[in-house]
């Protein structure tokens, strides 16, 4: 690493950041856009702030900095990037290097990628995970670019990065928006992971009456078998927490809304342009939405008064019921990354991105090892569910999904995630669907057509089409 390092942007995950490129021995270069944050943060680096030099701002900072530079962005998505890149780009050469290290969506990633490229910069969009500990202490780092440019920071992203086996979970994903589209599919199999957590939580809470400590306890039992994650983890030390204030668990203090930042959004938008099914990432943003409507549900539940009943479940068939939600909520992930890699070109390499979510990310699990293994190994039609050690997975694991959906569902308590997973595993278990139907339909109705079992042949019409045009019609001109 020859070029001079600089980081604009010292809110938490921006300082925490800061701080974990300080300890590994790189000297750097911070700003903020309130340049009051800066003295504070030099403060808090305490004997690392030797190898820190605090600015007054972004410009400041870019001017005073050795060429070639690289300057770290740590600020909101949106017009926050196109902005500092404006005030940035004056004081900018040749060989520089700017780095996005937010939550950005891949599209604007793409567009400043071409605009910077053509001035004779270079750019790069990078994933981070893990949060503000990640950030501090390894988060999984994800970059979109050109091979040249992350060379050129690879030691740095590399050094700062969690590790997994005496490997750094970091890596160049392809060009461009690469990084940023793979961090998005990440944030969007997080968004499924939680909800399908949160519904196996309910329906022993609702279900079967248990205590929050004692849910937490399964779920710490959970954490030492086929489900050990990140999540699994910190579900049971959730449950497990004791509000001081009131003696109550503390998940019983907590309103019962979901914030989003709009990642799963974002997940489940590309996954439709794309023309794929993120149903059950798809599901748990569209729980999320619903819990905002808090007075609604309140309102609903007087009027539609729904009996909960008691849901008969062993915690095997819990266990295996998520399980499988989980297999599937990963499988349409990558899914979506291999329509993505195809459409714009990047070559992404799934093994290498499994790889990468190993360590420091939020959706670690002991499955991405097998996930990783599966993508080098024999997978028919190029499906995670096919690869024989997920399909074994899921022929053990469907029966208990199917009992607990079931279950949930004669029992009033809603699992839109769990049964997502099932259609979608019980819709490639099925050789011949119902979809013919609806062919029939499309050509009955607009003439669409469809193809013939029998001969192969396309675009043919069935016998209606020569039928009275009284008997075709839309009988509500509005409908037609």
């Amino acid at each position: 690493m020859t070029a001079s390092l600089g980081l604009y942007g010292l809110g938490v995950m921006g300082s925490a950041l800061a701080l974990n490129i300080l300890e590994k021995g790189f000297p750097l270069h911070v700003a903020n856009r309130t340049a009051a944050k800066v003295p504070p943060f030099l403060e808090v680096a305490g004997p690392l702030a030797a190898k820190a030099t605090g600015h007054d701002g972004l410009a400041a900072m870019a001017a005073a900095m050795t060429p070639p530079r690289a300057i770290i962005l740590m600020v909101d998505a949106g017009p926050a990037v196109d902005a500092a890149i404006e005030a940035l780009l004056p004081h900018l050469e040749a060989g520089d290097t700017i780095v996005d290290c937010g939550n950005a969506d891949f599209h604007d990633t793409r567009r400043r990628s071409a605009e910077i490229e053509a001035r004779g910069l270079t750019y790069l969009g990078v994933g981070v995970s893990g949060g503000e500990e990640g950030a501090r202490h390894g988060p999984a780092i994800m970059a979109g670019g050109r091979p040249e440019a992350w060379a050129h920071l690879a030691p740095v992203f590399e050094a700062i990065a969690a590790t997994y086996e005496g490997q750094p979970c970091a890596a160049l994903m392809g060009p461009d928006g690469a990084g940023h589209f793979v961090k998005t599919v990440h944030n969007g199999i997080e968004y499924a992971d939680m909800q399908l957590i949160a519904e196996v939580y309910g329906l022993l809470r609702h279900g079967q009456d248990k205590s929050p400590a004692e849910i937490g306890a399964l779920f710490g039992r959970w954490d030492g078998g086929r489900l050990k994650s990140y999540l699994v983890e910190i579900t049971a030390a959730v449950l497990s927490a004791v509000d001081p204030a009131t003696g109550l668990p503390v998940v019983d203090v907590i309103l019962d809304q979901a914030g989003q930042k709009g990642t799963g959004r974002w997940t489940v938008v590309e996954a439709l342009a794309l023309g794929q099914s993120a149903s059950t990432i798809e599901a748990a943003v569209g729980a999320r939405g619903w819990s905002a409507e808090k007075t609604t549900r309140e309102v609903g539940e007087r009027i539609l008064g729904t009996e909960r009943k008691p849901v008969e479940l062993s915690e095997a068939e819990l266990e295996g019921a998520l399980l499988a939600g989980r297999i599937v909520a990963y499988a349409q992930g990558f899914r979506i990354l291999q329509a993505a890699s195809e459409s714009y070109g990047w070559a992404l390499d799934q093994a290498r991105v499994a790889e990468t979510w190993r360590a420091g990310c939020i959706i670690r699990s002991a499955l991405l090892g097998d996930i990783a293994a599966a993508f080098r190994g024999e997978m028919p039609e190029g499906q995670l569910i096919l690869a024989p050690a997920f399909a074994a997975d899921l022929r053990a694991s469907l029966p208990s999904l199917r009992r607990v959906v079931a279950a949930a569902a004669l029992g009033g308590h809603p699992v839109p995630a769990l049964s997502a997973a099932l259609a979608f595993a019980d819709t490639f278990a099925q050789g011949r669907g119902t979809t013919d139907l609806v062919q029939g339909q499309r050509d009955y109705f607009g003439r669409h057509g469809f193809v013939r079992l029998d001969t192969g042949a396309v675009h043919q019409h069935g016998p209606w089409a020569d039928a009275p045009v009284d008997k075709v019609a839309d009988p509500d001109p509005r409908l037609s």
